[in-house]
């Protein structure tokens, strides 16, 4: 019988490649996503389209409000979403696309429905693209978290089941991510990765989040699959 895994699923290119390497790896798959306040919540209808497409039975949408704290151009109208012709334009240090300690909090959440379910793996798709920006997108947080979990959970203190956060992307490029997905059959057309996508999950074509993920595609040899926003799509 395959084993349990909660997969954080935003619905993205990099959460749709994880939950085709986790069934890959003969897990079964009970995806998690977050409506937590975010500015793009069309993300939300990727993710129920590829845990869909995937088969998965288990896929629940929680409801939370990082909206209350803000602090990121993703949870606060009144910041804006950063916009560049180029990637090379994007801003060293941590963006304000940076939504204060999401990953942390995302994976509280996976870490009780993991307990619950009897499972002891949690999968979550941070890369080496991210964690140079995004603090709790560095392996470093992962390893520490994976040790809090061991000591935070009734299964840890009795020793029936020890947690492991997968984090398979993490020394990936999103060239290497998009050729992995492309060989397991992710299709890539029906996910969601812009910052200020608009209500039809068109892109933008010029967030930080929209350069990465085409240049991704370029850099792999592979179409971009990507449905833009007039005349939007990325040179």
């Amino acid at each position: 019988m395959p084993k349990p895994a909660v997969v954080l699923l935003s619905g993205g290119l990099d959460s749709s490649t994880v939950v085709a390497m986790a069934q890959r790896d003969g897990y079964d798959v009970h995806a998690l996503s977050f409506s937590y306040g975010q500015r793009h919540t069309v993300e939300l209808e990727s993710a129920k389209a590829v845990a869909a497409v995937a088969g998965i039975v288990d896929h629940r949408i929680i409801n939370i409000d990082l909206g209350a704290f803000g602090g990121s151009a993703l949870t606060d109208s009144s910041i804006e979403v950063p916009k560049h012709d180029s990637p090379d334009e994007a801003d060293d240090g941590i963006p304000v696309t940076y939504v204060p300690a999401r990953n942390t909090i995302f994976l509280s959440f996976a870490l009780a429905f993991a307990e619950v379910i009897g499972s002891s793996d949690i999968f979550i798709g941070v890369n080496a693209l991210d964690y140079s920006g995004y603090p709790d997108c560095r392996p470093e947080f992962v390893a520490a978290f994976q040790d809090l979990a061991r000591l935070a959970t009734k299964t840890g203190v009795e020793g029936s089941t020890q947690v492991t956060i997968h984090a398979p992307l993490m020394e990936m490029t999103k060239a290497q991510i998009s050729t992995a997905g492309t060989e397991l059959g992710v299709d890539y057309s029906i996910t969601t990765s812009c910052y200020d996508a608009d209500d039809d999950g068109n892109a933008c074509g010029r967030c930080d989040a929209c350069h990465l993920r085409h240049q991704g595609f370029v850099q792999a040899g592979l179409d971009d699959p990507t449905r833009y926003q007039p005349g939007a799509a990325p040179a």
